[in-house]
C-alpha cells in the first residue's frame, strides 16, 4: 500500500447534490486529501477503484449498477471505507467494527468530522480486510427504517415536570443517580442514565466528550487547553466550560 503525504479519495454517491455537498465538506475538513475521482453508480465506482487506487473510499451503500457493499468487497484490504447510508442499522453495524466508518443521510458535518478523524488515524496502517463486516451488513434488511432518535425529554425542575426538546439542550452530565440537563435557560434533572441517552440521541448532534458528558455540537463555541494541558469546551450560551477526555480529543483536532 502506498504511503503519501497527500492521501487520495474516491467519492461514490448516486445523488449528485449530496455528492457535491460531501466533496465540499471534505475539502474544508480535510484539505490535505485529494479527491481523485467521483462515481455516480456502482459500476463506475468499481472501474475508478481499480484505475485510481484511492486511499479512502466514501461509498453510498445503495447505488445502481453495483451496490456499495459489492464495491466495498473489491476495496477490502486496498482502501479505507466510509459508508454513506440512510439506515441506522447499517451504520451501527459498520461503526461497531471500527474497520469502516459511516455517514448518515442527510449529511452532518459533525459526523463527517469524526469519520475523517478516524480515517486519518489509520492512514499509516494497511487497510483492513472488511469481508466479515460486509457479511454482517449484507444480512441486514435492505429497506429497514431507521429507529427515530430521541426528540424530547420529561425533566424535573424543582417540583415541576417540564417538557424539553433535545434541541434546547446544551449538554447532559451524569449526576449521581440522575442526569443533569443544561439548557440555555437553566438546569433540570432526569432519571435516564447517560448510557441510555448515548444510544437514543442523534450522534451527529450530541457528541460524547467524557464518560459523564454529552454536548450538543451546535452549542460549542470552541475548544482550548487549560494551563494543565487539559482540553476544555467553551459553550456559546453558557459560561461554564466542559472537560474533554483525551480519548475524545480527536473530535476537536481541527478547531
Amino acid at each position: 500500500m502506498k504511503h503519501s503525504t497527500h492521501p487520495t479519495a474516491l467519492v461514490a454517491e448516486d445523488e449528485a447534490a449530496l455528492r457535491g455537498e460531501l466533496i465540499e465538506h471534505i475539502g474544508r475538513l480535510w484539505p490535505e486529501l485529494t479527491i481523485v475521482g467521483e462515481a455516480s453508480d456502482g459500476i463506475q465506482a468499481l472501474r475508478l477503484l481499480d484505475e485510481l487506487r484511492p486511499d479512502v473510499l466514501f461509498l453510498d451503500i445503495q447505488m445502481p449498477g453495483a451496490t456499495g457493499l459489492e464495491v466495498a468487497r473489491q476495496a477490502s484490504g486496498r482502501s479505507r471505507v466510509v459508508f454513506v447510508t440512510a439506515y441506522d442499522e447499517h451504520a451501527v453495524a459498520a461503526f461497531d467494527h471500527g474497520a469502516v466508518d459511516y455517514l448518515l443521510k442527510p449529511l452532518q458535518p459533525a459526523r463527517l468530522f469524526t469519520a475523517i478523524g478516524r480515517r486519518k488515524e489509520r492512514l499509516g496502517e494497511t487497510p483492513s480486510d472488511i469481508g466479515a463486516v460486509l457479511d454482517r451488513l449484507a444480512a441486514l434488511p435492505a429497506g429497514a427504517p431507521s429507529r427515530p432518535h430521541l426528540r424530547w425529554i420529561n425533566a424535573s425542575v424543582g417540583q415541576t415536570l417540564k417538557l424539553i426538546t433535545v434541541d434546547e439542550v446544551v449538554y447532559f452530565a451524569a449526576d449521581n443517580k440522575y442526569t443533569r440537563v443544561a439548557t440555555r435557560e437553566g438546569e433540570a434533572l432526569i432519571r435516564k442514565p447517560l448510557k441510555e441517552l448515548v444510544e437514543e440521541l442523534d450522534p451527529q448532534q450530541f457528541w460524547q466528550i467524557h464518560r459523564s458528558t454529552l454536548v450538543n455540537a451546535t452549542a460549542i463555541a470552541g475548544a482550548t487547553r487549560d494551563f494543565r494541558g487539559r482540553l476544555q469546551v467553551k459553550l456559546k450560551e453558557r459560561s461554564e466550560t466542559l472537560l474533554v477526555a483525551e480519548s475524545y480529543a480527536h473530535l476537536f483536532k481541527q478547531m
